[in-house]
Formats: structure tokens, C-alpha cells, sequence
């Protein structure tokens, strides 16, 4: 049996009661873990295999599971808004974010996206985050720590991206801001050509205003693009959508830093896209 299996001391753990509500709970020596209307001692728990069902002081079953990432991302210690694993799966996929990558990410909030990143850019690759609050920014720090882990690979800013971005030849560049246009000159100095840029916005406003500085400075590539999840409840006979789903969170875009020499394509501002036909296959 493989030692991973085994809970550990300090460990973030995941208890999932019988109607599948969850509770994120620290494994602390000598501790209590506080679940409804019981209790259990963490002595108890820790040395635990993954996966096993335990009971409280009011004998009420819990199932016991290290969380996984997009289960843990919800329950993070915040006072800002985090971004989903809805849309932190298609960030780090349209963002083409890659292990060995140089990526800088420009407001961190409570650090969802920022640990997402680390584990896409792996020990070969280097995280720069830039964080104007002094409170977010020990806040990212300490979810990184407890729920990350080390990451020599990732250097925090307290600093105003706006004022600039000391980076160069960055191969991926985040932004979770309201009016990213006011860093386009910055951008542009920091990402290396063909890179690319992936901003994060919740509505469509300020998408419109952000798509339209992109192309006005040369930014090629521009995709705009938004994520509906619906969960179905499936039990015995039961088969149905959930009656709640995770529907507009935010926008997210994403553009491509042009070479130079490269000359813009002019844009057909006329809404006509529906009548476009592929042209024929050459055989």
C-alpha cells in the first residue's frame, strides 16, 4: 500500500457528509476537528488512509478525502472574489500555460489562480505575481504555503503593475483587473513576441473596451469567451439537471503579442461573420 494514501500531520482534509456537503478542515496534533454537531480528534485521524469513512462525536458518518484542487479553490481563505475552477481550467488551457513557461500574473487576490499556475509551470518554470494590497498579498502568501506548498519558483510583488513591469521576454502574461487597457505599454515591453496575454473581466463593457485596445495596439489572435457549468444530480432512478447552476462568472480573452514587422490584418467592422463560407477543399 503506498505511503500517499496516508493523511499526515497539517494536512487540508476534505469531509463529505451524507448529503454530499463538504467541509475543508485542517489535521492539527492534539486539535479537535469540528464537524455540525459533533467532534473527532485529529490524533485520531492522522495515519488515516485517504478515503476512509469516519464518525463524529454525534455519530454522524463523514467520507475523508484530500481535497482536490477545483474542491479546495471554493473554500479558500479570501476577502475578494476567487476565480472558479470553471474558469481557471479554460485560463490555463486557452492561455497555454506549460511547465517551464515564464508567466507573470498581475493581481492575486486570495491566490487560486496564482497556485494553479504553479502547479502548470512546474519546477522548471518561474511565476512572477504582482499585488497592489498589502492584505491580498499576505493572503495569497499564506494560501500558497498551506494549501501549495514551497515554491521557490514564485516570486510575490507588493507592487502596482501600473508603474511597470520589470519582467522581459515573458512567455505568459495574466491579468485579473478591471481596466487591464492602462497596461498595455507595460505589457507589451514585458511579453516576448508571439506570447500571450489572458485577461480576466465580468462584463461585457469592459470586454468590448479591453478587445478594442488590443487591436488598437497591434494584438493579434483576440478570442473573447465565457464558461456555463451545470451539475446533474444522478441517484437510484433520479436523473436531472441540478436545479442551481454555475452560470456568468467572468469573461476570460486572450491575445497574442505580434512580432514587430508584423503588418495588421484590417478588420471588417460590418457584422457579417454569419455568411462566411469556409472555401471549398482542395483535392
Amino acid at each position: 500500500m503506498s505511503d500517499r494514501s496516508h493523511l499526515v500531520a497539517g494536512e487540508s482534509v476534505l469531509f463529505i457528509d451524507r448529503k454530499e456537503r463538504e467541509y475543508l478542515r485542517t489535521l492539527r496534533p492534539g486539535a479537535r476537528v469540528h464537524l455540525r454537531s459533533g467532534s473527532l480528534q485529529a490524533d485520531h485521524l492522522i495515519g488515516s488512509q485517504e478515503g476512509t469513512v469516519v464518525y463524529n462525536t454525534a455519530r454522524e458518518p463523514f467520507l475523508m478525502l484530500r481535497p482536490t484542487f477545483a474542491q479546495l479553490i471554493p473554500s479558500l481563505p479570501r476577502r475578494a472574489q476567487v476565480i472558479y475552477p470553471k474558469d481557471i481550467g479554460p485560463i490555463l488551457l486557452w492561455g497555454d500555460i506549460y511547465p517551464g513557461a515564464n508567466v507573470v500574473e498581475i493581481g492575486t487576490g486570495p491566490g487560486a489562480l496564482t497556485m494553479a499556475l504553479l502547479r502548470a509551470v512546474g519546477t522548471s518554470g518561474h511565476l512572477t505575481s504582482y499585488e497592489a494590497r498589502p492584505d491580498f498579498v499576505e493572503m495569497a502568501r499564506r494560501n500558497v504555503e498551506l494549501y501549495h506548498g514551497p515554491a521557490p519558483n514564485w516570486t510575490l510583488k507588493l507592487a502596482d503593475a501600473t508603474n511597470g513591469i520589470q519582467e522581459r521576454e515573458v512567455d505568459r502574461l495574466l491579468l485579473d483587473l478591471a481596466e487591464p487597457w492602462h497596461l498595455l505599454l507595460q505589457i507589451e515591453a514585458a511579453l516576448r513576441p508571439g506570447g500571450l496575454v489572458v485577461g480576466y473581466l465580468p462584463t461585457a463593457l469592459q470586454v468590448k473596451e479591453w478587445v478594442d485596445a488590443l487591436r488598437a495596439r497591434g494584438f493579434g489572435a483576440v478570442q473573447a469567451m465565457e464558461t456555463l457549468m451545470r451539475f446533474w444530480h444522478v441517484k437510484a432512478r433520479s436523473v436531472r439537471p441540478e436545479h442551481r447552476m454555475v452560470a456568468h462568472t467572468g469573461f476570460i480573452t486572450v491575445a497574442r503579442r505580434l512580432a514587430p514587422s508584423a503588418i495588421p490584418v484590417a478588420l471588417d467592422t460590418d457584422d457579417e461573420d454569419s455568411t462566411d463560407e469556409d472555401p471549398p477543399d482542395e483535392r
